[in-house]
């Protein structure tokens, strides 16, 4: 299944293959902020549908993940980095996916404040 999806004002939009299954909420420092519901893909299933540059990037700690942003809305639609077996991924914020229904994703609570 292809999901589209984007920041708040459009200027950050894609297209995501795949099943969602369930979230992940974390409480790292930047997802409790953010308050992201995250949804991890191979790098792969990600297209993104306007120029890569017209999102930001912000990493801090290790600078594995860049945590990629809206320049012009501030909002987060998805995360860039590698696995614990280093594959790459993307953590999809499914908040920002058209037409799904949140209450019906099961939702993993991920303790990444412990890290």
């Amino acid at each position: 299944m292809n999901h589209k999806g984007s920041c708040h004002c459009g200027g950050v939009a894609f297209e995501v293959e795949g099943e969602i299954g369930e979230a992940l909420a974390c409480n790292c420092s930047i997802c409790q902020r953010k308050g992201s519901l995250l949804w991890f893909v191979p790098r792969e299933k990600l297209h993104l549908l306007t120029p890569e540059d017209a999102a930001s990037s912000y990493t801090f700690n290790q600078h594995a993940i860049q945590h990629r942003f809206c320049p012009v809305c501030g909002m987060h639609p998805y995360a860039e980095g590698p696995d614990p077996k280093g594959s790459v991924m993307a953590a999809i914020n499914i908040r920002c996916i058209e037409g799904i229904e949140l209450s019906t994703i099961p939702v993993r609570h991920y303790d990444g404040r412990a890290l």
